[in-house]
């Protein structure tokens, strides 16, 4: 057998510290503890955990009750200091206390999450540090809580949203994405059974936990009056009701939030202006409310509608799905005539690739290249994908591309500029284009100075 390379030795490994026995690991952690408190900590915390929960809170409970008590400021050189002990302790209470004994793991979580108030006063922070990692840590509510059951979490959460809204609405509100259903639930009605309607920050941790139990009165109830009238929430709502099977509500709703007539005043008269287009949201929920109602037909015509005013992909593909064969070779040929000729040619260009209709895209780059924006990212793909079916189209992209670079002062040295002036070059021999010689003027009109009979 082959021997073991000296190096590999030296790796630094778990496997190759085990190696070194325990004597020496416990030298060098003595050792490490005597030359750093944070680890003398940690070590301590290490072993009350092997004898047990109790006595693992006890020591979490004298580190918690020393950064709650400290008045002490943190300057920003200290800030590191302070943030790797507060990751360390949280990771002790999750990944070892809340396993062993979730109740008294969620206790100390909760207790972890209310010093920041106290840290935030005394720690120099302008990066926001210190607040992005309590953010981050939300997603332990969620999992601790799951540890200690419905039962045992429910009136924790609820206790600490009751009576420190400021700082909790954020922290529930961002992990309850990840609160089993149940959970999420029970803490709704602790904060909305009996109690006014929610306003406010309670409002929103209202709405994320409703989304998550499930629960659209709730999160309906939830919104402002006000707000409901407001074309984008509006539709919103009525979207959810639709697909609650709520036609009735989702119309009202719906209609509640349509743009209206405006007046507008002019040399003292009120002259009513037309209201402006609903949003593409509101549009879609008008989609879902037809669906819901039975209106299999103005559900079809506010697809298309849809459609041809956004170009999204999927009204469509839901219209498409929905025709029986040969009537979706019609609608897909009517969808592409009008993609080609959508006012901004660029969004038609690019919903064809996309679709993808190589064949209607490379006409519509030849019947429409001067309308191409070459600053779209994606046009040299484009160009690759349409060289072999139309090179005509791709060396309309390619010069369409350069002529964009030169113009934004892009392309690092020219460099971009003249390849696309070469493969622009090849493509115009290959089909016998005589508009190279006025596509290399353009660059040097401006500004940009080309070589000429390259081969």
């Amino acid at each position: 057998m082959a021997k073991r390379p000296a190096t590999a030795k030296k790796t630094l490994s778990a496997a190759n510290l085990k190696a070194l026995g325990a004597d020496r690991l416990a030298d060098l952690l003595m050792e490490m503890a005597g030359e750093d408190a944070g680890w003398k900590r940690r070590l301590r915390m290490e072993l009350a955990a092997e004898v047990g929960a109790a006595d693992l809170a006890l020591e979490i409970d004298k580190r918690l009750n020393t950064l709650a008590t400290s008045r002490a400021k943190v300057s920003w050189r200290k800030r590191p200091e302070l943030i790797s002990d507060l990751w360390t302790v949280r990771r002790i209470i999750v990944d070892r206390l809340a396993v062993m004994d979730a109740r008294l793991g969620l206790d100390r979580l909760v207790a972890w999450f209310d010093l920041y108030p106290g840290l935030s006063a005394r720690v120099k922070d302008p990066k926001g540090e210190l607040a992005t990692m309590f953010d981050a840590a939300s997603a332990d509510l969620a999992a601790v809580g799951a540890l200690a059951g419905v039962e045992v979490a429910a009136p924790v959460f609820v206790e600490a949203l009751s009576t420190r809204l400021s700082e909790w609405a954020s922290w529930v509100g961002r992990g309850a994405a990840g609160m089993e259903p149940e959970l999420a639930r029970a803490v709704l009605m602790g904060i909305t059974d009996g109690k006014p309607r929610p306003t406010g920050r309670l409002a929103l941790v209202v709405r994320k936990l409703a989304d998550r139990s499930g629960d659209l009165d709730a999160w309906v109830a939830s919104l402002p009056d006000e707000d409901r009238t407001k074309p984008e929430i509006g539709a919103e709502v009525a979207r959810r009701l639709a697909e609650a099977g709520r036609a009735a509500e989702a119309r009202a709703a719906l209609e509640a939030s349509r743009p209206v007539v405006r007046e507008t005043s002019r040399w003292g008269r009120r002259e009513p202006e037309p209201p402006p287009p609903p949003p593409e949201s509101w549009l879609a929920a008008e989609v879902a409310v037809l669906e819901a109602e039975g209106d299999q037909k103005g559900a079809s015509d506010a697809r298309w509608m849809l459609f041809e005013r956004t170009l999204a992909e999927a009204p469509l593909r839901a219209e498409i799905a929905k025709l029986p064969d040969f009537e979706d070779v019609v609608a897909l040929d009517r969808a592409f005539a009008h993609a080609a000729a959508y006012p901004d040619a660029t969004a038609g260009l690019r919903f064809l690739m996309n679709w993808p209709a190589l064949r209607e895209a490379g006409e519509m780059v030849v019947a429409r290249a001067g309308e191409i924006r070459g600053s779209a990212d994606e046009v040299p793909l484009w160009a690759s994908r349409l060289e072999g079916r139309n090179p005509q189209a791709a060396l309309a992209l390619i010069r369409s591309r350069a002529v964009a670079l030169t113009r934004l002062a892009l392309g690092s040295g020219g460099d971009e500029v003249q390849q696309l002036v070469q493969q622009a070059q090849a493509l115009s021999d290959q089909v016998g284009d005589e508009g190279q010689e006025g596509f290399l003027l353009a660059l040097e009109e401006a500004g940009r100075p080309v070589r000429r009979g390259w081969r």
